[in-house]
């Protein structure tokens, strides 16, 4: 499983959209571990531009702290499923809390 996980400053970024880059991160959901990790920089904000680039990368869960009702559509509209309120802050650690069912979790911190 292919999961994006939004950072600034090395850490998850609680906007998805106004990330630096993104964290793409291969993760055996089986054995429950991270095989591959890429950190690809973000385009430029565009609205509606992340689910498909994100979908077109194989990428099939996001992860972030918080993300707009309209982006979370389209998102499922490109089959990638949307984890939001995430309070972790390494984007690894996410991804392995996530598979092991142990995420913290918050509300969402976007209100767009």
């Amino acid at each position: 499983m292919k999961y994006a996980v939004p950072v600034s400053g090395g850490v998850m970024c609680q906007h998805f959209g106004h990330c630096e880059q993104f964290a793409l991160i291969d993760a055996d959901e089986v054995k429950k571990e991270i095989i591959k990790k890429e950190l690809i920089p973000a385009p430029e904000h565009q609205p509606g531009l992340l689910p498909p680039w994100l979908a077109g990368k194989g990428v099939k869960c996001v992860i972030a702290g918080g993300m707009g009702m309209s982006a979370q559509n389209l998102f499922s509209n490109h089959g990638v499923k949307v984890v939001i309120g995430a309070l972790e802050s390494d984007p690894e650690v996410a991804v392995l809390k996530h598979l092991n069912g142990s995420l913290d979790m918050g509300g969402n911190v976007c209100d767009h």
